[in-house]
């Protein structure tokens, strides 16, 4: 039997955290068990981007670049990994060309080894300009790898062939590797085996697995694609891990334990690093931010092919407006909405702009007798280009006569760095504020204020910046 270890990311300082109470935990806490963890020989450890940005910058008070390079300096052995929106970067818009290249640069200047790039659509057009960056600064420095997720998920469009042929795609555009990203947890365990199969077959590129333990299927899912000859799967050590988090790291360390898969990995330094994070588990169970409610199997994720939080964001538009009577009516209405907007994967933001939709089509009482300005963008072309043509009678009736446009949505943003960069030189400590700007400026804002605050002990809500007086 020849040896294949699976290699193992490990998500608790990202993903798993994220999943499970709202990206909420606070670097302080991270760093004493860094050490232990970079003793594991893990493939990588997942530690930033996603939700990571906004939540330090808008809730913890702290500085996303400063987390980032006191993460480096604890894993000095063990490639660190961010998301990234593509074109999208961590925000909510696409960015122009120059902001991209600048934040890729600059993750990679501050300790980021591995970026994940995934679009919601799975354009590989707003994916190129993120995967060039890295290949650039891979070129000059030679550190950087640009691995491009595919959003998973079902219909008629996404056969076999179509994921073959974007795996060949990606492979085309200079990627380092491949990310199966199954965010909603849909991808069952021999369907697993035969995706990864088939992806093998067209692509030399290593191939990772990301899931969500939502459904209940994720650790099977896992076997069957480690089985299949997946390269690396994503893993949470175990208080912050199933539910609407990954698979235990622990779990799946022993499940491979004594096979040809076997990964290596002491029992005993997992075990320590597990009951470090517990107490903090316990803590968040016991003031509410981690809530019993995501840490069971919902099998409404198979059924509607809804992603969760998905469904809780429906449920509680329904509520504000006194229609939960209507649940099971726009549950229907989300699969006809997705298929008049081309049927892109459910991922955010395309999950809240096909669920909002569906909301506002059944509680009008007509079908888009009310748009929202999201599902204008996307009819558009403003967030790209869908795996099937968008509805035409839909798209009239939603935007008129507006010529959609086709080429890349970022093609038509000009360069703006210097323009962000002029708006808020005043709070330019570092070159890496120009980004935490450009990405949310007004929380951005508050917190260089709050920064300055603890700087120079004076509390700028008080202060009376016309005269230039600052009580003490």
């Amino acid at each position: 039997m020849a040896n294949k270890p699976i290699k193992i990311t490990e998500t608790v300082l990202r993903d798993a955290h994220q999943s499970l109470i709202a990206t909420r935990m606070p670097t302080e806490l991270m760093l004493p068990i860094l050490e232990k963890m970079d003793k594991v020989g893990y493939h990588s450890v997942e530690c930033w981007g996603g939700a990571t940005f906004d939540a330090s910058l808008r809730f913890l008070k702290e500085d996303p670049w400063e987390r980032l390079r006191k993460i480096k300096d604890g894993l000095k052995n063990t490639p660190t990994q961010m998301l990234f929106r593509g074109q999208n970067i961590l925000g909510y818009r696409h960015y122009a060309d120059d902001v991209v290249y600048k934040f890729v640069e600059k993750s990679i200047a501050n300790g980021i080894d591995i970026i994940r790039i995934f679009d919601c659509f799975n354009d590989l057009r707003n994916l190129q300009a993120a995967v060039d960056a890295t290949n650039k600064i891979k070129q000059q420095e030679g550190r950087g790898h640009s691995q491009i997720a595919l959003s998973y998920t079902l219909g008629d469009a996404y056969t076999m062939e179509y994921w073959m042929k974007m795996a060949k795609d990606i492979e085309e555009m200079g990627a380092d590797s491949i990310c199966i990203k199954d965010m909603a947890g849909l991808l069952v365990p021999y369907k697993a085996g035969e995706l990864v199969s088939a992806m093998k077959s067209a692509t030399k590129l290593p191939i990772q697995l990301h899931t969500h333990y939502t459904s209940g299927v994720a650790s099977m899912t896992y076997l069957k694609a480690v089985e299949a000859g997946v390269d690396v799967i994503d893993c949470a050590i175990s208080p912050f891990s199933m539910g609407t988090s990954q698979p235990a790291t622990e779990v799946m360390v022993e499940t491979f334990k004594g096979t040809e898969y076997d990964t290596g990995f002491d029992q005993n330094l997992l075990a320590e690093i597990a009951d470090y994070f517990r107490p903090y588990r316990e803590e968040c169970l016991a003031n509410g931010l981690m809530n019993s409610k995501v840490l069971g199997a919902d099998i409404k994720t198979l059924l509607y092919q809804v992603p969760g939080g998905m469904l809780s964001n429906m449920v509680s538009q329904l509520k504000e407006q006194n229609a939960e009577d209507k649940y099971m009516e726009v549950l229907q209405e989300i699969p006809k909405v997705r298929k008049d907007l081309g049927e892109p994967p459910l991922v955010t933001p395309s999950s809240q702009i096909v669920g909002t939709q569906a909301v506002f089509n059944v509680l009008m009482g007509e079908r888009y007798k009310m748009a929202t300005d999201q599902t204008k963008d996307v009819l558009r072309g403003k967030y790209g280009q869908t795996v099937k043509p968008f509805d035409a009678e839909v798209q009239k009736k939603v935007i008129g006569d507006e010529e959609p446009i086709t080429c890349r949505p970022a093609d038509k943003i000009a360069n703006e760095l210097d323009k962000i960069e002029s708006e808020m030189k005043e709070w330019k400590q570092q070159e890496e504020d120009v980004l935490s700007y450009a990405l949310f400026p007004q929380v951005a804002i508050d917190f260089f204020k709050y920064r300055q605050a603890q700087q120079e002990k004076v509390d700028m809500n008080k202060a009376d910046s016309k005269n230039g007086a600052y009580p003490v």
